[in-house]
């Protein structure tokens, strides 16, 4: 993702709000924080993969977007509700007043609950995962130490892990907590959870854990559901983009990377069409994009057992071959992916 907004002219603005990883990924053991794998990043990635790792408040990378497009090329407070593989779509504002518009394309970057998919593809069922995230954005000046580092930690327990980083420039920390979900079934990233239940789920962790979250002065929960990959992107002149497309458990912390690998291809692949050649030049998009995304959303899919393994001979084993091999060379199907070679290998 960064190589591509380095091609789109942004990457230089991660540097105002982004938290360079120069140190590491780091897995540490829940009950004492051992530190059972550490990742070294900074050079690595800047060797291997030509660009930093980085982590971000996702409304500040959305920011950095909005301030590249024209100024009315954006328009809010309207809600898609019908889209038709013709291109017509229909929006309501908050006031309940409908707009109807037909336009050369339609592009459905709408989230896990997408209209426009409706449009494109059968309905797909969502599998509930038995798992609920807690997240909390902590002021880093009542975090611990340990959490304010430029480090991406992920802790491992019974039926839990945790993962926390500095964003926003280091003012805060991000906290995600996976723990079982018991009755909750609301997939919404802004449903207010009760602080009580995230101190609950972790008593008896690493001290250092139990400080972060009671730092904390407010959580959102979510309960997370997997979806089968789609089987088609795109109808007429109808496509989709994003979660939409591919929505993801968030184990590889994929979903917005891959938004943008999207994005950037479809752009690609538009440039320079006339209508007529519109409809060809989205079954492209997805010819390119659809195996790719497909790969990531299924490989995102059973890391949380791994993570989860109850303390005995399984998670001894999984604890000694964390550090085994090179994993940050071995995720070059990943992070090493060139999204230029795609396009060349079947030119839109």
């Amino acid at each position: 993702m960064v190589r591509l907004m380095a091609k789109l002219g942004l990457a230089a603005g991660l540097a105002e709000f982004a938290v360079k990883l120069e140190a590491a990924w780091e897995f540490r053991r829940w009950q004492d924080g051992r530190v059972l794998f550490v990742q070294q990043m900074g050079e690595a990635c800047e060797r291997l993969y030509g660009a930093h790792c980085y982590v971000a408040h996702r409304a500040d990378l959305l920011a950095i977007f909005q301030q590249a497009l024209p100024r009315d090329a954006l328009r809010l407070d309207q809600r898609c509700i019908e889209i038709h593989p013709d291109a017509t779509a229909t929006f309501e504002t908050r006031d309940g007043r409908k707009t109807e518009v037909t336009a050369d394309v339609v592009v459905g970057a709408d989230g896990i609950r997408s209209v426009a998919r409706q449009a494109v593809a059968p309905e797909i069922n969502a599998r509930f995962s038995g798992l609920c995230a807690f997240r909390c954005l902590v002021p880093a000046d009542r975090a611990p130490e340990i959490a304010r580092r430029p480090v991406q930690t992920l802790w491992l327990g019974p039926g839990h892990h945790l993962v926390h980083y500095p964003i926003s420039s280091g003012k805060l920390v991000n906290l995600v907590a996976f723990a079982p979900a018991g009755e909750w079934r609301s997939e919404s990233w802004t449903a207010d959870g009760r602080l009580e239940d995230l101190i609950a789920e972790y008593r008896g962790w690493d001290e250092r854990v139990c400080e972060l979250i009671r730092s904390a002065t407010e959580t959102r929960r979510w309960a997370m559901y997997d979806r089968e990959p789609l089987e088609r992107w795109t109808r007429g002149r109808v496509t989709v983009l994003g979660d939409a497309a591919h929505a993801m458990l968030p184990f590889f912390a994929q979903g917005a990377a891959q938004a943008i690998e999207d994005a950037f291809v479809l752009a690609e692949c538009l440039r320079g069409a006339s209508a007529a050649e519109a409809p060809a030049r989205l079954q492209r998009y997805e010819q390119i994009r659809r195996p790719r995304a497909t790969q990531v959303q299924l490989m995102s899919r059973g890391r949380e057992i791994n993570n989860h393994l109850p303390d005995g001979p399984e998670q001894e084993r999984r604890d000694r071959e964390l550090g085994s091999g090179n994993p940050l060379r071995d995720s070059a199907w990943l992070y090493g992916h060139d999204v230029a070679a795609d396009l060349a290998g079947g030119a839109c």
